[in-house]
């Protein structure tokens, strides 16, 4: 029978290590259980051997310790399935740490476990990580360690991740077609300014000044200050993009352009009917699962993604005291629609606040849905024309040179 070296936890919180021997890890994992353990590691004896110095691993590259939301939303799945099937939360969160080993979220995962093996409470573990857990995963885990419906809570949060991953990819992919023809027909006009028309300038050098069109002759100066300041134009632009990106990170300037995708044509809708159904959702899963109202207004104006909406929102909370509506408070700063504030009003007065709130969002969702076509829709064209012209000026101005050349030698 194979031998297996493992560490555990005693009931107390002590370190314990040893060997034994069974028919499997799982087996292993079991017998360290019944003897009161709870298990940090477990391993074959063979290959819980130091390496030796000098080994393939000593030039492996490492990568960060980290979770995107994808796998966030994997993990909160898995470790939901294996609570489900009975498991204690150290048991489950020593088999993910196990299934993740050599992964970046590997270390999230074991530090979890050694903080739950050592005591602490589950939420707190979380919030030792604020850059992967959120403040509203954090709280709405902690509500159900209260109420003692973790997995619950943990289902919860899966349903509210894919919520927030749909509007998200609806908002992405509605970006990802513009971007790539204005790129395209860029591209396209700079190729053909900088390369196909030199190929042409020797006949237009002969016409002289006075025989080229007007059109030709804007081109063609065009081409030249593309030539000789192209590259410097190219890099202008992107200190002036890295200049912007870097205000928008300031308060100030985050809040300057916030308030301007709020107020500008096209995306304006988009941007409102995504920033409202989270907010919706994301107040609707806290309020389910008992965070008291102030406290669910933080969170929610945390994880607004907007600058304004989230001012907004504090001062709600502000103006919000215990047994009080937060309608009232939503609607005296004049930014929430007056649909979603009386969605709330009536879901206040009939006592079931977060069921109305789960209308707002849906809402929310089909009309972002019908401003995302609109969005695609009407810059559609726009971009065409756009591209069209571009080329079409290009073209143009090469045949009307052309023809201005056919037409003087056939004179001659």
């Amino acid at each position: 029978m194979p031998s297996f070296t493992y560490t555990a936890r005693s009931k107390a919180g002590a370190r314990i290590q040893g060997t034994l021997e069974a028919a499997d890890r799982h087996a292993a994992l079991v017998a360290i259980s019944k003897m009161g353990h709870t298990p940090v590691s477990v391993a074959p004896a063979a290959e819980s051997r130091p390496k030796k110095a000098g080994g393939g691993s000593f030039f492996q590259l490492s990568r960060p310790a980290t979770m995107n939301m994808r796998e966030v939303s994997l993990f909160t799945g898995e470790l939901c399935d294996l609570l489900d099937a009975g498991m204690t939360l150290g048991n489950a969160l020593n088999c993910l740490a196990q299934q993740a080993e050599g992964e970046p979220r590997g270390p999230i995962i074991a530090s979890l476990r050694d903080a739950i093996v050592g005591g602490a409470n589950f939420s707190d573990a979380l919030a030792q990580h604020p850059k992967i857990f959120s403040p509203i995963y954090v709280s709405m885990i902690r509500a159900g360690e209260a109420s003692g419906s973790l997995p619950a809570v943990l289902r919860r949060l899966i349903g509210h991740f894919e919520r927030l991953q749909a509007i998200r990819s609806r908002v992405v992919s509605a970006l990802v077609y513009p971007v790539i023809v204005l790129i395209m027909g860029f591209g396209v006009g700079i190729f053909a300014v900088t390369y196909i028309l030199p190929k042409f300038k020797t006949i237009f050098d002969q016409m002289g000044p006075d025989g080229l069109p007007k059109m030709t002759k804007v081109l063609l100066g065009i081409s030249d200050w593309l030539t000789h300041y192209g590259l410097i134009a190219i890099l202008l632009f992107v200190a002036a993009g890295f200049a912007v990106h870097r205000w928008t990170k300031t308060p100030t300037g985050r809040r300057a352009w916030d308030r301007f995708l709020l107020k500008a044509p096209l995306v304006r809708g988009m941007v409102a009917s995504s920033i409202f159904a989270n907010f919706a959702s994301t107040l609707q899963s806290l309020l389910e699962n008992g965070v008291p109202v102030l406290r669910a207004l933080a969170i929610t104006a945390e994880t607004a993604n907007n600058a304004v909406i989230s001012d907004e929102l504090l001062k709600a909370r502000d103006r919000v005291t215990d047994g009080t509506t937060i309608s009232g408070p939503l609607a005296a700063g004049g930014i929430f629609p007056p649909m979603l504030i009386n969605l709330v009003a009536i879901g206040e007065q009939t006592g079931d606040l977060a069921s109305a709130l789960g209308h707002v969002s849906k809402r929310y969702e089909s009309e972002l849905d019908r401003n995302v076509t609109i969005f695609t829709t009407a810059l559609e064209p726009i971009l065409i024309c756009l591209v069209a012209l571009i080329i079409g000026f290009i073209a143009v101005s090469i045949m009307m040179a052309v023809l201005s050349v056919t037409s003087g030698a056939n004179v001659h």
